[in-house]
């Protein structure tokens, strides 16, 4: 069997129950993290015109 992949917050041994955390503990604080937005999913900054594409009049209607 694989060794448990440590967890993200506290480097100790993931648990099956909170995988892929060790503990509630360690999910509530990556939640939070979350939740405050101290992660960020990286994207393109949407354009000013409010067009989506270059080719919007090319879609049909």
């Amino acid at each position: 069997m694989a060794e448990p992949v440590p967890c993200p917050i506290c480097k100790k041994p993931s648990t099956p129950e909170f995988r892929p955390f060790c503990s509630r503990r360690c999910a509530d604080i990556d939640l939070g993290r979350w939740l405050s937005e101290d992660y960020r999913v990286p994207a393109e900054p949407a354009p000013e015109d409010g067009k989506i594409s270059d080719t919007e009049d090319d879609l049909p209607a």
